[in-house]
């Protein structure tokens, strides 16, 4: 682990609810927050928070149900709403009004909720590879490809899928890290061993496959999510970082976001997979550094 970073802070968020954090930089600094998806943990960010030691105050959160987090034991516990509550006492607990908020995968399902309902929280919004609720909902609908690709959330709902994930040293989830070929160079010895003690938490695989179960998203649905985008903009300025590659998340999910995300900004990675943030750090880093700087520059 870098030496910039510290780790081991709790953060109570909601009445009995204690997010861990990692952080580095300076307290007091701008506030920029950094959101984990499934079946990460805050070491999502392990490569991309020393870019923010000097001027910032970078934290990135265990999400409630990861690694060392509170991990309620409700499926409703897992609703967006919930979540979308977290992060907002996450950012009045650390002593803030508003951050920059960068977030991946479910951290970004909770990025784009945040930033819609809670506009006055985000000054700058920075989404990887997660899709705005419109489009997605679009496409789970009425798109064949991103419905097949969609097909594992099924998998993840179902009851007693976290024993099957957690199985023969976690060889499922990896499997996932994989995206179905070779073990990637990024998921070395040290990372394995990281991510098999946050796995390995008690009820931390429940508490990520809950965020499944509490979605109304979902492919294959009978009756499909209608959402009105008049009540889903985004009005921040937003830059999406996508790689391209994603086999769970497909590009088509970015045709007509600035539909309902005006201030937006699309940089695409043609050869990155979900796994951006491990697999070419110092590029994603800058290109969160140099858009999270702008209108201070």
């Amino acid at each position: 682990m870098h030496p910039s970073i510290r780790t081991g802070r709790m953060v109570e968020v909601q009445p009995g609810i204690h997010l861990h954090c990692a952080e580095t930089g300076t307290p007091g600094a701008p506030l920029i927050v950094f959101l984990h998806g499934f079946p990460e943990f805050w070491g999502a960010w392990k490569d991309i928070l020393p870019r923010f030691s000097q001027g910032w105050h970078a934290v990135a959160p265990d999400m409630r149900g990861y690694n060392r987090s509170s991990k309620p034991p409700e499926v409703s516990d897992y609703r967006i709403d919930t979540l979308v509550a977290d992060i907002e006492g996450l950012i009045t607990a650390l002593g803030h009004q508003d951050c920059v908020l960068v977030a991946h995968d479910w951290g970004g399902a909770v990025g784009w909720a945040v930033a819609i309902s809670k506009p006055q929280r985000v000054r700058r919004l920075v989404i990887l590879n997660a899709p705005h609720p419109v489009p997605f909902s679009r496409l789970l609908a009425s798109d064949p490809n991103q419905q097949k690709a969609s097909t594992y959330m099924g998998f993840l709902r179902s009851e007693g899928s976290e024993a099957q994930l957690a199985a023969n040293s976690f060889a499922m989830i990896e499997s996932f890290l994989a995206a179905g070929g070779e073990t990637p160079a990024w998921y070395d010895e040290a990372t394995r061993s990281a991510y098999h003690e946050a796995w390995g938490q008690p009820d931390a695989i429940r508490g990520g496959v809950n965020y499944y179960r509490a979605t109304a998203l979902r492919s294959g649905a009978n009756k499909p999510v209608v959402l009105d985008p008049a009540a889903f903009r985004v009005t921040m300025p937003t830059r999406v970082i996508w790689g391209e590659r994603d086999r769970a998340l497909l590009p088509a999910l970015l045709v007509g976001l600035d539909e309902v995300v005006p201030d937006l900004e699309v940089v695409r990675l043609p050869k990155a997979t979900h796994w951006l943030t491990h697999e070419d750090p110092v590029r994603v880093a800058a290109l969160i550094h140099e858009f999270a700087t702008r209108d201070s520059a």
